[in-house]
């Protein structure tokens, strides 16, 4: 699954090396830590994604074009037996296009239950880091919409792309619940518990995830960019006896986000004795078999992967049955 042929042409260090195996990369699941693979698409700024994401990395191929296709993606290939579409991270972040094809990588990833590669210039290296180091994109800086976090590196800011938003942009996504899962929704406004709890360091899966609680199911939401924000922001409610904690249906959360992760807010959360009982979603583009071990492992209630309308109102009608709500 992972390449061994490609080595680090900065550092040295062999892919082989650094991403052995899954099960390493997991252990550092649930300490609030991960692996970022940096790289560059123009000049010497660094560009970050998570290494749970990438199923490896390799010299651009061949590529061939395809007709009537977003302009982002640069053409296909078959890549072990599968087709794979091509797109310039570059040019979806708002950049000019990437020339020197011969010599620029591709990063082939696994986000929402599909894979595509990214096409970048060069690629640097793998940091281990702790999500408290990632930070929320300075305002201001150029492309900030485009990012979800900052962090920095021998004191260079490496910046990671909201990956989610390019894929809804290029790819796009479907917006709405179908007419047959809409037909199980419990229409009964007299529940009380009639609050979800969306935490989520995109701003287009945030958006994703209310347009299908709010406008689908008619549950009111409250949002956090993190897990940090949401924890204090639970735990603010319990000191204060705030009444939206008795409105909590449950919450839905992501795993990646910076400051503190989504398995370890979980973990936060099951040891607050005020907190422990809620009922907790994790709702990630992570793939992977781990993922549900690690859900068992830190105390979440269900993992579900992004982003499929159908899929998330099927889990919030199936939690709200099992809490009673």
């Amino acid at each position: 699954m992972w390449p061994t042929e490609w080595e680090d042409h900065n550092e040295g260090i062999s892919m082989s090396g650094v991403m052995a195996s899954v099960d390493q990369r997991t252990q550092l699941a649930g300490r609030n830590r991960l692996e970022l693979l940096m790289f560059r698409l123009h000049g010497q700024q660094l560009y970050g994604i998570n290494v749970f994401k990438v199923r490896e990395v390799l010299q651009c191929p061949k590529l061939s074009n395809v007709p009537h296709s977003h302009p982002v993606v640069r053409g296909i290939s078959n890549i072990r037996g599968q087709t794979i579409s091509v797109m310039d991270l570059s040019m979806a972040i708002g950049g000019r296009p990437i020339e020197d094809m011969e010599n620029a990588f591709v990063i082939i990833s696994e986000y929402n239950r599909s894979v595509q590669g990214f096409l970048v210039r060069e690629v640097d290296r793998i940091i281990n880091l702790n999500w408290k180091d990632m930070l929320p994109p300075p305002s201001g800086t150029a492309g900030a919409s485009y990012l979800t976090a900052v962090t920095y590196v021998n004191e260079k800011m490496v910046e990671v792309i909201d990956v989610e938003r390019v894929l809804a942009e290029v790819v796009g996504a479907k917006e709405h619940v179908s007419e047959e899962v809409l037909e199980t929704v419990d229409t009964d406004e007299t529940n009380d518990k009639n609050l979800i709890l969306v935490s989520d360091d995109s701003m287009v899966a945030r958006k994703q995830v209310c347009r299908t609680l709010e406008e689908d199911l008619n549950i009111k939401t409250v949002t956090t960019k993190d897990g940090k924000e949401a924890l204090d922001l639970l735990k603010t409610w319990a000191e204060s006896k705030d009444p939206q904690l008795d409105r909590l249906a449950m919450i839905i959360s992501d795993i990646e986000m910076p400051e503190m992760d989504g398995y370890t807010f979980t973990t936060e959360v099951r040891a607050d004795e005020r907190l422990k009982d809620l009922y907790i979603i994790l709702h990630t583009s992570m793939s992977g078999v781990f993922n549900q071990s690690m859900v068992d492992r830190v105390g979440a209630d269900k993992f579900i992967a992004k982003f499929e309308p159908d899929i998330l109102a099927q889990a919030v009608i199936e939690a709200r049955g099992q809490t009673h709500v």
